[in-house]
């Protein structure tokens, strides 16, 4: 199995910035790709961005010019940054990571942080 622990969620001001972590542990082979998803009150659990391993990295629209995601293969992390922040961006933010192993395509997801944002 992977454990995904993330980090780096909190309070801050509108146009205010964060950086969220997520380290891998476990059975890290066979990984396709890592990311990040969020899910607001209310609302379904919708993709930020995510980085496929070889290729480039996609985002959300919404994200686009003020989020950016990379990754430390060395480390199995993946980070986002998040610069420009508005309240529409307040959600718990979760870490993902695809897995494509014996022929078996595996999802795993981390505890999620809380990112809030205050106008």
């Amino acid at each position: 199995q992977v454990q995904l622990v993330e980090s780096g969620g909190g309070l801050v001001q509108a146009g205010g910035s964060l950086n969220l972590s997520c380290a891998a542990s476990g059975s890290i082979f066979g990984i396709n790709s890592m990311g990040w998803f969020r899910q607001a009150p209310g609302k379904q659990r919708e993709l930020v961005a995510v980085s496929p391993s070889g290729a480039p990295s996609n985002y959300a629209d919404s994200v686009k010019g003020r989020f950016t995601i990379s990754r430390d293969n060395v480390k199995n992390a993946v980070y986002l940054q998040m610069n420009n922040l508005k309240p529409e961006d307040t959600a718990v933010y979760y870490c993902r990571l695809g897995r494509y192993w014996s022929g078996i395509p595996e999802v795993f997801w981390g505890q999620g942080t809380q990112v809030a944002v205050s106008s």
